[in-house]
């Protein structure tokens, strides 16, 4: 098991590349701790395959350098770097039984027969593949293949770390849930290193401790689920994390205060001196839809406005509207009183976010 650091680290496909748009990654420093649980998640084409290929030794990155530990690894081959990677779909022998194929990463590092079995035995009870270890690997189904796939990362236990893929895509949805819990006492089980790629929130959030967001080849947040959702530190995060996703509003100064569109915002003293100072014209105003309130009648620092549209979702309910002329949200519980048409908005301060040229800004009291 190791500390995995990423120094200076950054790539591009291109032989000669001119700009940040040239780079799959953009220069970044990160570090994985030993015996973490970490999820690297983004939309497709934002550099996580890449960077996970690379911490593995499948790519060698353009510039920067990878260590395990203190231990640069830029020129080792995977096997060297004793890395377990779990890809997206299975990579099983189907001629082999199901024990054969776990067993063999230990056959390879010449593990004694005794130990095999016990090693075995124990993944195999952990991902419920006990009934299965006589079956040839050919007779599975799609999610019993990946099980293997997963057991046979997880078999060794000198591996510096575990990587998977997008492992869950070919999996049945209705199995997903159960088998990233499993993932997850695995982690608990083992404490092994493991950083787990994926497009999907509810499986970032299911499985890591913390989650790195990536965006343009840039993570552009690392942190707990909470963090993520409660304090997004960029626009990017705010509207890929949450369903629906962060409100975000562009403001602009003006002599008496700050506006949107054409409305006129009552804003705390400091949020409006925080944006008075900025040089920038990239200034927005971000708030999440479970934070907005919905109003029947006027109150301190409400906004007059017209629902469009009100989905009902059994637990809560999704109400659009249309603020300053762009689309807002707000989520309510069933409990809450709904309008009609006509209602007002409030949103309260605790929960603005002030983003200027798209990162989060503390804002002081």
């Amino acid at each position: 098991m190791a500390q995995i650091t990423l120094k200076s680290l950054a790539h591009s496909y291109s032989p000669s590349p001119s700009g940040p748009e040239d780079y799959a990654i953009r220069e970044m420093e990160h570090v994985w701790h030993q015996g973490g649980a970490y999820a690297l998640l983004g939309p497709s084409g934002c550099g996580k395959s890449t960077l996970l290929n690379i911490i593995s030794g499948l790519l060698t990155p353009s510039d920067g350098q990878v260590l395990f530990d203190d231990r640069v690894v830029n020129e080792l081959a995977p096997e060297e770097r004793n890395i377990a990677q779990v890809f997206q779909f299975p990579v099983v022998y189907d001629t082999m039984t199901v024990y054969d194929n776990l067993a063999f990463p230990l056959r390879n590092v010449g593990t004694p027969a005794a130990k095999i079995r016990e090693r075995v035995a124990e993944v195999a009870d952990v991902l419920d593949l006990t009934s299965l270890l006589k079956r040839k690997a050919r007779n599975l189904t799609a999610d019993e293949k990946q099980k293997v796939s997963m057991g046979r990362g997880l078999v060794r236990d000198d591996v510096s770390a575990i990587l998977f893929d997008e492992p869950l895509t070919v999996i049945d949805p209705q199995l997903k849930w159960k088998l990233r819990r499993k993932l997850k006492e695995i982690h608990e089980r083992f404490n092994i290193t493991m950083i787990y790629v994926t497009h999907d929130q509810l499986e970032a959030s299911t499985f890591a401790d913390k989650i790195a967001v990536m965006y343009e080849g840039q993570v552009v947040q690392f942190g707990t689920p909470r963090e993520l959702f409660e304090t997004p530190a960029h626009t990017f995060v705010g509207y890929f994390i949450g369903s629906p996703g962060m409100n975000l509003m562009e403001v602009a100064r003006t002599e008496e205060g700050v506006r949107t569109g054409t409305v006129d915002l009552t804003l705390p003293p400091a949020l409006r001196n925080a944006i008075h100072r900025s040089r920038s014209r990239n200034i927005k105003l971000g708030i999440r839809p479970e934070f907005v309130e919905v109003l029947t009648e006027p109150g301190e620092a409400s906004y007059p406005v017209e629902i469009d549209n009100v989905q009902d979702l059994g637990t809560y309910r999704i109400v659009s509207f249309t603020f300053a002329g762009m689309p807002f949200r707000a989520r309510l519980g069933e409990d809450r009183p709904l309008p009609r048409r006509h209602a007002y908005v409030r949103f309260p301060e605790a929960w603005l976010n002030l983003y200027i040229d798209e990162f989060r800004v503390e804002v002081g009291q």
